[in-house]
């Protein structure tokens, strides 16, 4: 009796996909929730008191992973200076996002930080000598003049606080593009370092700067590195599950999340010159991300295309 064969709907690897989608889909909206909490805590208490608080939360989260995966494999790292000099592009790029959304709403926050991997497509053929076609390189270009829409450069819109938000995008994407030299090290390292360098400069901060803190402010203050640690955990889990080319576009709803509960929460109505340059960073980043999985399969680049997610970045 010849056997029934399997659809595709209900094959073993749909189903993995799905759950993976499903997953991705949930840790945008952790990773949504967790710039909400940030926003709101950061009107009541400075960035550094936010960061250090958040960071011993994530610690406490990332202690079980440590002690599986084996305590000396924190220590015992590759290149020990580009883990240096990741750690403190991931401290920048934290200390800028809670600047950026303390006077800027949160869509316009997560615009600039969507087009961290237009910048990493820039700048890895001059330091990763990855070779860039003119596809690519129209697709930068396109990326650049939505940022530059978004922006809105004149005297009254260019504001410090827009200046540090593409400060702190740029310093997201070197911290991605380093990530690509330190593929040997675990994510659980990566992690770890990114938690103790914030938290280290949140510290200093907050020798010279407290507010006292109330019980349920502490306790928020601690589930902003649950939550952080915990989109995380079901982001990488998704990408396990399921093709980057898959999930990876999906890190996209976090600007609709942006705009729903910057509405919502802080009453913040998206501009249109916002919407228009996210439009062109979206388009951008989408035809970069597929193109170089395009370029991967052909065998065509050294480094593999790997799904880049755009938040608030330092996963503490």
């Amino acid at each position: 009796m010849p056997s029934t064969p399997v659809t595709v709907a209900h094959s073993p690897e749909a189903s993995t996909a799905r759950t993976g989608i499903l997953l991705m889909l949930l840790g945008m909206l952790m990773f949504s929730l967790n710039d909400v909490m940030g926003k709101w805590l950061v009107s009541t208490y400075s960035v550094g008191q936010v960061v250090f608080i958040r960071s011993i939360a994530a610690l406490v989260v990332l202690a079980p992973f440590i002690w599986f995966n084996g305590p000396k494999k924190i220590v015992q790292v590759d290149q020990p200076w580009t883990q240096a000099a990741r750690v403190i592009l991931s401290t920048a790029e934290v200390f800028a996002f809670y600047f950026a959304v303390i006077y800027l709403p949160l869509a316009d926050v997560m615009t600039y930080w969507l087009a961290a991997p237009i910048y990493v497509a820039a700048i890895s053929p001059f330091i990763l000598k990855e070779p860039v076609g003119w596809r690519r390189w129209s697709a930068i270009i396109l990326g650049f003049v939505g940022v530059i829409i978004a922006l809105e450069p004149s005297s009254q819109a260019l504001t410090p606080q827009a200046v540090i938000s593409i400060f702190g995008s740029i310093a997201f994407a070197f911290m991605l593009l380093l990530g690509r030299t330190l593929r040997s090290t675990p994510d659980t390292t990566l992690v770890f370092w990114q938690i103790i360098g914030a938290g280290l400069a949140g510290l200093a901060w907050i020798c010279f700067e407290w507010t006292p803190v109330t019980m349920r402010d502490l306790l928020l203050l601690g589930l902003l590195g649950i939550v952080a640690m915990l989109a995380h955990v079901l982001v990488n889990r998704a990408l396990k599950l399921a093709d980057a080319a898959t999930v990876a576009p999906l890190q996209y709803t976090l600007l609709f999340w942006a705009i729903l509960f910057g509405w919502m929460v802080f009453g913040d109505v998206p501009r249109m010159s916002m919407l228009v340059g996210s439009g062109f960073i979206i388009a951008s980043g989408l035809f970069i991300f597929f193109r170089e999985q395009q370029l991967k399969r052909q065998g065509r680049m050294k480094q593999p295309a790997e799904a880049v997610v755009a938040g608030s970045g330092d996963g503490a």
